[in-house]
């Protein structure tokens, strides 16, 4: 419990990048303004297309679309908030509220971990398993895992709502993040959180690194079958996508460790805002071109669809002419 004469904190104080020139936040907030409309435009037009292109619902593709959707959701738990901070100066945030975004940033965090996770297990029984692929990654099967991804998440994440509302906060109310990550708000708890410490680093350790060993062992599996390719051009174009897919998962799987496998306390408030940025912001920036904006057949399937868009607008303003002149 906090001191006697202490007062309940009602609010926080999310000082974000404060410490930068004012201009300097300005350009900030208008640089990652752009790259999450970006974003959000990004991925949802990857799911428009999964949804309305044929030759993309196939069980890859319906993989990256819950992941176009998922990541959405992830970048704008934190963008929004930060963008308004570094922009307006909107830095105040509810107990609540900073507990719901907490909640929030890290469940939709982990089923993103799980999900990559499946992903890798789709494109290890395409590439070394085809004959068998259709027969296995059925509608049903697949439907299945993007399900148990997200009930992994919201449950398995779930203890950090009980973890959160055992504290006690009586002393200064200002956050030194751009979100309500798990390290500042434990040590502006005038609570002893040396247990939720405990909890909360080997609970994140046991997430990251049981789905990065998951996912790592399907790639693996996948260069060793790549290596028996019997065209060069084949394993050149296998190399290529692997190695992209590998990129992104260094920036996803290195910003995670860095930021939750060793104990949160030992972390400097600084790094940790540093590195989240990586994993909030440029992330989910890159996954859209990275999965599926680079491969040809959704770009065949997005040139068709603004192609009938074009089409449909011309038509459309020439019935509308005609119909001025009579």
């Amino acid at each position: 419990m906090g001191p006697e004469n202490g007062t309940a904190i009602t609010e926080f104080i999310l000082e974000g990048f404060s410490g930068l020139d004012h201009r300097l936040q300005l350009f900030l907030s208008l640089a990652l303004l752009l790259m999450y409309l970006t974003t959000v435009m990004g991925n949802a037009t990857i799911i428009f297309l999964v949804c309305v292109d044929r030759r993309l619902q196939t069980p890859m593709y319906f993989f990256i679309s819950n992941l176009a959707f998922l990541e959405i959701c992830f970048t704008s738990s934190t963008s929004i908030k930060l963008v308004l901070i570094l922009g307006s100066g909107g830095r105040t945030i509810s107990l609540s509220s900073c507990f719901a975004q907490s909640y929030f940033y890290f469940a939709l965090g982990c089923t993103e971990l799980v999900l990559l996770v499946v992903m890798s297990f789709d494109r290890y029984l395409a590439i070394c398993l085809p004959l068998r692929y259709a027969a296995i990654m059925k509608p049903q099967l697949c439907i299945q895992l993007v399900v148990a991804a997200w009930v992994t998440g919201i449950t398995l994440m779930s203890y950090r709502l009980v973890l959160l509302h055992k504290l006690t906060f009586c002393g200064s109310n200002k956050i030194y993040h751009f979100f309500c990550d798990s390290s500042p708000l434990f040590k502006l708890s005038c609570s002893d959180t040396s247990l939720l410490w405990k909890i909360d680093s080997v609970l994140a350790s046991f997430v990251i690194l049981s789905s990065l060993c998951f996912t790592l062992s399907f790639y693996l599996g996948i260069i060793f079958c790549i290596l028996h390719l019997p065209a060069a051009s084949g394993r050149k174009k296998a190399f290529t996508t692997c190695s992209s897919h590998l990129t992104t998962l260094a920036i996803a799987y290195g910003s995670c460790i860095a930021l939750y496998v060793r104990p949160s306390k030992d972390v400097s408030l600084e790094t940790n805002r540093i590195v989240a940025l990586l994993n909030t912001v440029l992330y989910p920036f890159l996954n859209p071109f990275i999965y599926s904006l680079r491969n040809k057949t959704v770009i065949l399937a997005l040139s068709e669809a603004v192609a009938r868009a074009t089409t449909q607008l011309f038509t459309s303003s020439w019935c509308i002419s005609g119909l001025q002149f009579q």
